[in-house]
């Protein structure tokens, strides 16, 4: 399957799961974006090409919709099949309760995960549109969208309802146009994004809680996307997908 694959959030986690097994599935473009972890990014970037696909390094702050559009830009000039978006970069603050979900720190989480995903998702349709060989999205949701995350991280949580809501609203809009809208759902992954939440032994306490026992691995939910994303998966549109080992 020749086409391009932009991957957001590509220099860790899921994003860079995604990003390196893609060629495995047949995506011979593939955009590795990041924000901060340029090294990351980059030992991306080396295991797409060693496995003979092209990558593309791009840098932008996803809560500035001018970034986006700049990235976008050159993108244009590819052409080249189908085009698939793994809508994954996303961001989370320290575990937290009501009190201190102040208008900033909130305003911070919803510019990348509502607001930034949205204008990627936009972006990405457009360009779908203007090379006329449809698409499929991956939007990057969470557990935590029907947990609810009390005591934690209920912004974080609240942003990924929004996801949910935003996935099916896109599904309805874009199936005419043969393009297909699905999300993910990822439970307790074995990724960065604990720590970054300034909870980094939270899989060491909670990890053997869901019904599978363990917490997931980034290949893992990396798989479903791609396959959410290839035509293994054209028949399947609107649809809210936990990986979550049953959580």
């Amino acid at each position: 399957m020749s086409g391009l694959l932009i991957v957001t959030g590509a220099s860790s986690g899921i994003g860079a799961a995604t990003a390196r097994n893609a060629a495995f599935n047949g995506w011979s473009r593939i955009v590795v974006h990041y924000n901060s972890d340029q090294a990351g990014a980059e030992e991306t970037a080396g295991v797409i090409e060693s496995m003979g696909a092209q990558a593309y390094l791009f840098r932008a702050d996803l809560a500035k919709p001018k970034a986006i559009a700049q990235m976008f830009k050159p993108l244009r000039d590819l052409k080249s099949g189908r085009i698939g978006l793994m809508n994954n970069a996303g961001v989370v603050a320290p575990k937290a309760g009501i009190a201190d979900l102040t208008p900033e720190r909130v305003s911070d989480i919803f510019a990348v995960n509502v607001l930034g995903a949205i204008e990627v998702a936009r972006q990405s349709v457009s360009l779908m549109r203007e090379w006329g060989k449809g698409g499929a999205i991956v939007n990057v949701s969470s557990v935590a969208a029907r947990l609810g995350s009390g005591n934690l991280f209920v912004d974080y949580a609240a942003s990924k309802g929004a996801i949910d809501s935003f996935t099916l609203g896109l599904a309805d809009e874009l199936a005419p146009e043969g393009i297909r809208v699905n999300a993910i759902r990822p439970g307790l992954i074995d990724t960065d994004i604990h720590a970054k939440g300034g909870y980094p032994d939270r899989l060491a306490e909670i990890g053997h809680t869901p019904p599978l026992g363990r917490p997931g691995r980034a290949d893992e939910v990396a798989e479903t996307a791609l396959w959410l994303l290839s035509e293994r998966a054209s028949y399947i549109t609107r649809s809210l997908i936990d990986v979550s080992g049953g959580r």
